[in-house]
C-alpha cells in the first residue's frame, strides 16, 4: 500500500507527532515523550501532516535506522534527504550535494574528496586544531564575551575548515555571515509560508567566493584543499565549479554546525552534571574520549534525514511501498533503550556506546566524524585545563528546527 493509501491503523494518533510542524515548536520533552511513545510500538508508523495529507514512516528504534542506512539501494537519497527537499530549480543551480546523491554519483563524488584528504594534509589540520583552540581560549580570555556559541563554540570548527580549504582571512567574515543567514532557513518552520530568498541569495553569495578561489587554485595551486579538490585527477574527474560550492556548503554544515552545536551542548551538559564534569576533569586522559561520544549521542546535533523507498520493502515489521518517505530520526535512536541502558542518563563512561551520531552506518556516514571528533577533545582539554571554573549561567537558547539541534546562544562564564 502506498504512502498515500496508508491504513488508518498504521497512522500515528497518539498525540504530538513529528510531521507536523508545530511538533518542533514545543518544549524538548514533549518532543521526547513522543519519539518515547512511538519507540514503544511494534513496527514503524506513518506520521501525517493533517494539513497537508502528506507525511512519512518514522524510523525511531535504533535497529530501524541502522537497517535503512545500511540499506542503500532501497532507501535513496536522491529526491533529497531534507525537510523539505530542495526543489530541483535549487539543485540545478547550487548543484547537488553528496547528501542528497546515489551510487554511483555518490561514490564518484566521494573517491574525489577522499582522495584529497591526504596523510600530509590530515596531520597539517591536526596541528591547526591545537593552534586555534589555544588562540580561542586566550581570545576568551582577554575579550570575556558572554554567549560560548559565537566566541568559542562556532569559532573552532569554522576557523579550522577555512584552514583546510585555504580560504584568506580576508574573506573569512563576510562568508561566515552568509552561512549564518543560509543556515537560518534549514528546516520545518512554523508557517507554510517560506520566503526562501534571503537564504538562498546567501548561499548564492557564498558559493560564488568558493568558485572564484576554485579558478585561482587551477591557476595556482597551493597546498589546501581546495587545491587539492580541482587539481585531484580520480579517473579523469576532478571537482567542477558548481560541486566545490555544494561541497564547501557540506563542509560548514557538517564540519561547522554540527560541531559547533555539540560543543555547545555538552558545556550545559557538564554544567548541569557536575558529577559527570568531576569524573571527567579528574581524568582527563581517561575519560575524554568517552565524554565527547557521550555528548555527541546524548545531544545528537542532527536531528533526522530522510529517504525515498526505491521499492516495496518489510523494515521493521511495516510494508512500505515504492515511493513512500522515511525519516530516519538519530535523536530518538540514539535514547533507544534496547540499545543504550537508561538511555535519559548522561553517562560519560558509558560502554559500548555505538550511538548514530554520524549517521547509521553505509555509503553516507559522515566524512567529518575523525575531524568533529578530534576538534571536541581538543577544545575541552584545552578549556577545561585553561579555565577550570568554565560553565553555562542559562539555559541554551535553541533554534525551533526539525532538521538540527542548533544552539542559538549559550551564555557562560569562567
Amino acid at each position: 500500500m502506498s504512502a498515500t493509501g496508508v491504513s488508518a491503523q498504521s497512522v500515528f494518533t497518539a498525540g504530538p507527532n513529528p510531521a507536523e510542524p508545530e511538533f518542533w515548536q514545543l518544549p524538548a520533552e514533549a518532543q521526547a515523550a513522543a519519539f518515547a511513545r512511538l519507540r514503544a510500538l511494534d513496527h514503524p508508523v506513518y506520521c501525517l501532516d493533517s494539513r497537508t495529507g502528506k507525511g512519512f514512516h518514522a524510523l525511531v528504534r535504533h535497529a530501524d535506522v541502522v537497517a535503512a542506512s545500511r540499506t542503500p539501494e532501497v532507501f535513496v537519497s536522491g529526491p533529497g534527504v531534507t525537510t523539505p527537499e530542495p526543489a530541483r530549480w535549487v539543485r540545478a543551480l547550487f548543484g547537488d550535494s553528496m547528501v542528497n546523491l546515489d551510487d554511483p554519483r555518490h561514490a564518484d563524488l566521494r573517491r574525489i574528496v577522499s582522495r584529497a584528504f591526504t596523510p600530509r594534509l590530515i596531520a597539517r589540520v591536526e596541528t591547526d586544531i591545537r593552534r586555534i583552540a589555544a588562540r580561542v581560549v586566550d581570545e576568551v580570555i582577554e575579550q570575556r564575551p558572554e554567549d560560548f556559541v559565537g566566541a568559542v563554540a562556532a569559532e573552532l570548527p569554522y576557523q579550522v575548515i577555512c584552514d583546510m580549504m585555504g580560504v584568506p582571512e580576508r574573506q573569512r567574515r563576510a562568508i561566515l555571515t552568509e552561512v549564518n543567514r543560509a543556515s537560518e532557513h534549514t528546516g520545518v518552520k512554523r508557517s507554510r509560508l517560506r520566503v526562501p530568498g534571503r537564504g538562498l541569495l546567501a548561499l548564492a553569495r557564498m558559493q560564488g567566493s568558493i568558485a572564484a578561489l576554485g579558478r585561482e587554485r587551477r591557476r595556482r595551486p597551493t597546498d589546501d584543499l581546495i587545491s587539492a579538490l580541482v587539481t585531484a585527477d580520480v579517473d579523469g574527474r576532478r571537482l567542477g565549479a558548481r560541486e566545490l560550492g555544494a561541497f564547501f556548503s557540506l563542509l560548514l554544515v557538517a564540519g561547522v554546525e554540527t560541531t559547533r552545536n555539540a560543543l555547545a551542548h555538552g558545556l550545559h551538559l557538564l554544567t548541569t552534571h557536575p558529577e559527570q564534569r568531576a569524573l571527567l576533569t579528574a581524568d582527563l586522559d581517561g575519560h575524554l574520549a568517552g565524554a565527547v561520544e557521550e555528548i555527541l549521542r546524548y545531544a545528537t546535533p542532527i536531528i533526522q534525514f530522510r529517504r525515498t523507498v526505491a521499492a516495496d520493502h518489510v523494515l521493521g515489521g511495516a510494508q512500505l511501498a515504492k515511493g513512500d518517505k522515511v525519516v530516519l530520526f538519530f535523536g530518538s535512536a540514539n535514547r533507544d533503550a534496547a540499545v543504550f541502558p537508561d538511555p535519559d542518563v548522561f553517562d560519560i563512561t558509558r560502554s559500548p556506546n555505538p550511538h548514530l551520531g554520524f549517521g547509521g552506518g553505509g555509503p553516507h556516514f559522515c566524512l567529518g566524524a575523525y575531524l568533529a571528533r578530534q576538534e571536541m577533545k581538543v577544545l575541552l582539554r584545552e578549556l577545561l585545563t585553561r579555565l577550570p571554573e568554565i560553565r553555562s549561567t542559562a539555559e541554551p537558547e535553541l533554534a525551533h528546527s526539525s532538521f538540527d539541534h542548533r544552539v542559538r546562544r549559550l551564555p557562560f562564564t569562567f
